[in-house]
């Protein structure tokens, strides 16, 4: 499997599209700034949402066990998958049953986690992304690139072919106006051959027993209501304690993801409609396990809002299928180790540690100090290379001690000043593949400063004086 950087390097030849993607993503962020700034009680928001889901990590068998009495006791049918493949085949018993061949869906991370779509095509069921981004990259047979805007990584006319293709739309018109108006046309008619609707879930009542579906299409409310069957797919961590509890998280969830006051659709399901059926399942795929981590736990506090990923500088650069993995971004590369470490130990060192993910949070995970941890793991463990390591290492013992600083910040000085330029930029400097060096003046600061008071001259050499 290809490295973050490795994919990258292929997706940053492309500068126009990096430009492009760069500003389209981070329209997210800027949308949300606004919204925030109008928001006098943010910060105790976040406080809040953060401190509720805190409460939930650490009493979750509980508000689990409250929730599934509550949704049992309002006629759902309620299913526990330990993993992926126990996910899959839940989902396929029920569909099996009532002999269902038409399947839509919307909104679900944890189906594409659990590969579902993969799994019931090859049981010769047929399954439909209602949600037009969705739409778009199951048509071109692609993953997200995105948490909330999954095909962002394509340009209107990119689409427009598409559809010409898949849909037989009208040659050369990519107007987004246009083409929404013909996915409504197609998908119509699958909501209206559909036997069974599935749905992933923002958030989870534990004393209701109810489950909240976040949209802004409300493709969601046909699927669950339009077919007999719905099914609804939980990561155990959805659940939040009270239906009071939910105010503050749809707000949060709103701003954080498109700067919006409120999503459009926020649409409740507690119980089935007159003779129809509705089917929880309660998935965990790894989750227990992160929650004993007690460095990394709070990452499952995330609402997937995706503000995290608006905001980093390395994710609107390097694209989201650089991340190989499910959830992209800063919070992947948080969640996705823990699953594999071997496979994913270059997510961690995707970041520039800015801090900027944890800012942006609305349930305050501290992103950038999990990234380093898991950083540290990754190197402790070896699945960090040899040149890397011990580089780190040799970086690390210079940083470290004044005076073998000073003395390689002359050599590094000279060479930099003296060499040829094919022996600074060829393929052992990685930093010269896309910039230019700094040329370094004839002096370092410290040897200015000898220069102007030779009085400072112990301190300095004590380490007392910065260097440049």
């Amino acid at each position: 499997m290809k490295s973050h950087a490795a994919i990258s390097k292929t997706f940053l030849k492309d500068e126009p599209r990096v430009d492009w993607h760069n500003k389209a993503v981070y329209n997210f962020r800027e949308k949300r700034d606004l919204t925030v700034k109008s928001i006098p009680e943010w910060e105790e928001l976040r406080e809040l949402a953060s401190s509720i889901k805190e409460n939930v990590l650490a009493n979750l068998d509980d508000y689990l066990i409250q929730f599934e009495e509550k949704a049992i006791a309002n006629g759902v049918n309620v299913h526990w998958a330990s993993n992926a493949k126990e996910h899959n085949e839940i989902v396929y018993s029920i569909l099996k049953r009532h002999k269902v061949e038409h399947l839509v869906k919307s909104k679900s991370m944890l189906t594409e986690e659990c590969r579902l779509n993969e799994y019931l095509e090859a049981k010769e069921i047929e399954v439909i992304d209602t949600d037009l981004g969705e739409r778009i990259i199951q048509l071109r047979n692609e993953p997200p690139s995105h948490l909330i805007a999954p095909a962002i990584h394509l340009k209107r006319e990119e689409v427009g072919v598409l559809f010409e293709d898949k849909l037989k739309t009208e040659k050369g018109n990519s107007d987004p106006t246009y083409l929404t108006g013909e996915a409504r046309k197609h998908l119509r008619e699958k909501f209206l051959n559909a036997q069974a609707g599935l749905t992933g879930v923002n958030f989870a009542i534990a004393d209701t027993g109810g489950v909240v579906v976040v949209t802004n299409e409300g493709n969601a409310d046909l699927g669950c209501n339009i077919p007999p069957i719905q099914i609804h797919s939980v990561g155990i961590e959805k659940i939040i304690p009270r239906w009071e509890d939910l105010g503050v998280f749809t707000r949060m969830l709103a701003a954080s993801a498109t700067g919006q006051r409120i999503s459009i659709y926020t649409s409740h399901y507690i119980k089935p409609k007159d003779d129809d059926e509705m089917h929880i399942v309660l998935v965990d795929n790894g989750r227990s396990e992160h929650l004993g981590r007690e460095d990394f736990r709070s990452s499952l506090k995330c609402i997937r809002c995706a503000a995290c990923m608006n905001t980093c500088p390395v994710y609107r650069r390097s694209g989201g299928y650089s991340y190989h993995s499910t959830i992209v971004g800063p919070i992947g590369a948080i969640l996705e180790p823990g699953k594999d470490l071997k496979a994913k130990s270059d997510l961690p060192f995707a970041s520039s540690l800015c801090g900027s993910c944890s800012d942006v949070c609305p349930v305050k995970i501290d992103i950038d100090k999990q990234l380093y941890k898991w950083r540290q793991i990754a190197v402790r463990e070896g699945h960090v290379s040899y040149l890397k390591t011990k580089g780190m290492a040799m970086a690390g013992n210079i940083l470290s001690d004044s005076k073998l600083y000073n003395k390689w910040a002359g050599i590094a000085k000279y060479l930099l000043r003296k060499l040829p330029r094919w022996m600074i930029y060829n393929p052992l400097n990685a930093w010269g593949t896309s910039r230019e060096l700094t040329v370094p003046p004839e002096q370092t600061f410290t040897e200015w400063y000898k220069s102007q008071n030779h009085d400072s001259k112990n301190e300095l050499e004590n380490g007392q004086a910065g260097n440049s």
